[in-house]
């Protein structure tokens, strides 16, 4: 038999509330709602974003006394509808910003590679941007902790809240792992008065991701495991054994991929303590994949159109046909206080750029965004 076009609205109603809780992302569950009155009525509306949510300050300088917030930020892509009909293809493009609500209805823009605030917009840029004009996607989220003081926590390099699902909004069944400097990996739950190390007798962790609903880490031998509901570790990869010095996950098209970072280690001046240092500049990259029928490690040589964002507080892949001036099978990267590229193709680095750089691939924001959109590329 062939398939029967059925209208939406001829759907039993009580299909409706199991459609609407597969929507994941917070901009998606609104417009869901949004679409008619039988929609909205199927699933209920979302609680305002959380405040920051309150956790004791972490080790080891929690003798320091005081309480830490999280707060957390979502990185998104906008571009033009369809039916804009003064867009060409070039200025049709997409745009990848990371967004951070510090106060309950107050929002900041931040650069999506450095995490900076975006301080100086054109002026073109619009006071109001209201999302029902445009496609929102939400790539992925990524998570801040800082001292009640204001002070910025600096012995812990990643955060993420588990589970972050939109439906689990009651903060006393959320986890928050914290990636500390020197590797150790730690939990807390909301009300618990100390951080919580798991394996704390041998692990030493390189990053942590979401991967199909599970928290996955890598150590520095590159060996990938995942965390059950007891925090024990269970291994999913064989060692990677790479000679690099830092490892990242990344999730492509549903894939797990860790790129492994080499640095060297000469001495240079440190401008902002006006002397010399062991300062690890980037100078290569390798990427891999595992195969799990074979239970081995494949090395990626080209990535197709896609493009690796490495960031200082979450890594995530874009496809670069979305945005304007993006390379595909390219690495972008937070070096020190630089932005680079580098490129799988010839395997060199490229376009370092200054932090406070106004130019990157994601900056200046695309002419169809600004009040009156311009056809020219």
């Amino acid at each position: 038999m062939g398939e029967r076009e059925v209208d939406w609205s001829d759907l039993p109603k009580e299909l409706l509330p199991l459609i609407g809780k597969t929507v994941q992302a917070r901009i998606d569950v609104v417009r869901f709602r949004s679409v008619c009155a039988s929609l909205r009525t199927s699933i209920p509306p979302l609680r305002g974003i959380s405040p920051p949510l309150l956790l004791p300050f972490p080790f080891p300088i929690n003798s320091a006394g005081g309480q830490s917030f999280l707060s957390e930020r979502t990185i998104y892509r906008l571009e033009p509808l369809d039916d804009n009909p003064n867009l060409t293809t070039c200025s049709s493009k997409g745009w990848l910003v990371k967004v951070e609500e510090y106060e309950p209805g107050r929002v900041r823009l931040l650069n999506p590679l450095s995490s900076l605030r975006i301080r100086f917009l054109p002026d073109s840029f619009p006071k109001v941007i209201n999302l029902l004009d445009f496609r929102v996607v939400e790539i992925g989220k990524a998570y801040k902790l800082q001292h009640s003081s204001g002070m910025n926590i600096a012995d812990v390099d990643k955060f993420l809240l588990f589970p972050n699902s939109v439906w689990t909004s009651c903060v006393e069944y959320k986890l928050i792992f914290g990636l500390f400097h020197e590797g150790k990996l730690g939990y807390v739950k909301y009300g618990d008065k100390n951080w919580t190390f798991v394996d704390d007798n041998n692990f030493y962790c390189d990053d942590i991701t979401v991967y199909k609903g599970q928290p996955y880490v890598v150590d520095r031998l590159g060996t990938v495991s995942w965390i059950d509901s007891s925090m024990k570790l269970i291994q999913f990869s064989p060692p990677l054994c790479g000679l690099g010095n830092q490892k990242h996950l990344v999730e492509s098209c549903g894939e797990l991929y860790v790129v492994d970072r080499f640095f060297d280690e000469e001495s240079r001046l440190d401008h902002d303590l006006r002397r010399y240092r062991v300062c690890p500049k980037t100078v290569n990259f390798e990427v891999y994949k595992l195969d799990q029928e074979w239970g081995r490690w494949i090395m990626v040589k080209n990535l197709g159109d896609q493009v690796f964002i490495l960031g200082n507080d979450c890594s995530f892949s874009v496809s670069a046909t979305e945005f304007s001036g993006c390379k595909e099978n390219c690495i972008y990267f937070t070096d020190e206080k630089k932005i680079g590229a580098f490129y799988l193709e010839n395997q060199k680095i490229d376009k370092i750029l200054d932090y406070k750089a106004q130019c990157h691939p994601f900056w200046p924001p695309p002419s169809w965004l600004s009040s009156k959109s311009s056809s020219k590329c």
